[in-house]
């Protein structure tokens, strides 16, 4: 059995993966349609930035999907993240790894193969509800890969581990491109497989991204930000396997400086 998950997974990550607006330490972020909500929050550090040019981020997000009648709830299957056009991902120079050197290894083995294609770490948890029986909760270690940039498309692998109902590789592939549409200018796109046969749905995520490197003798940052007018804007959908969508807006401060 194995299925791509998203974790989060975008919310991520593949939410935030990429991105420098998504969050602040600040009030978490609700949306609620119907039975389902979800709830978002994070940080990123320095909040003081740069006006005019970019600078290195480090970037922590979390998210939950609950059901408020405590049922299990819907199976994501597609999250489509925009993100404000001051913020970016540098990948350049940095290692790449596969999702064939992913596939069928647990984290341990998955970690070793691609070491310095890291560029994110966190845990994800999946609701797995078969019928006539109680829900069980498979928790994973997350571990975001650089995949490389091509045809000014980026490419993160994030890899899991679940165990239960049996031990297998969870490989998402999320895909960021640039887009010209108003304060936007990064939209990220992963669609969800089916889990456990449709049993499985994922109800937590956290990922922090902080990954520097050296490229050409200089010192790099995966995650770039800048701050031009204050705020940090960012835009995501979620569609669930019932037909619910949930589309969350965020507006998030910083301080300008320079």
């Amino acid at each position: 059995m194995r299925k791509r998950l998203i974790w989060t997974l975008a919310i991520g990550a593949a939410l935030a993966v990429a991105f420098a607006g998504i969050a602040t330490a600040e009030k978490p972020t609700i949306v609620q349609v119907g039975n389902l909500k979800l709830t978002l929050n994070g940080g990123f550090s320095p909040k003081q930035l740069p006006k005019s040019k970019m600078a290195g981020i480090n970037l922590n997000v979390s998210g939950k999907i609950q059901t408020l009648d405590g049922t299990h709830p819907p199976a994501l299957r597609e999250v489509v993240v925009e993100t404000d056009k001051n913020g970016t991902i540098n990948a350049k120079g940095l290692p790449v790894c596969t999702a064939a050197k992913l596939n069928s290894r647990d984290t341990k083995a998955a970690e070793k193969a691609c070491p310095d294609a890291i560029v994110g770490e966190g845990k994800t948890n999946v609701e797995i509800a078969f019928p006539e029986q109680a829900p069980i909760i498979a928790k994973s270690k997350l571990v975001a890969f650089n995949g490389g940039v091509k045809g000014g498309k980026t490419t993160i692998f994030i890899h899991a581990f679940l165990t239960v109902p049996v031990p297998a590789a969870v490989v998402t592939t999320v895909t960021v491109s640039k887009v010209h549409n108003g304060r936007f200018g990064t939209k990220s796109i992963a669609k969800v497989p089916v889990i456990a046969g449709g049993s499985g749905s994922p109800i937590f995520f956290e990922l922090n991204f902080g990954r520097q490197f050296t490229y050409k003798g200089k010192k790099q940052s995966y995650l770039l930000a800048k701050c031009t007018d204050g705020h940090l804007n960012a835009k995501a959908t979620s569609i669930f396997s019932d037909g619910s969508k949930l589309t969350g807006s965020f507006v998030r401060s910083c301080t300008p400086k320079g």
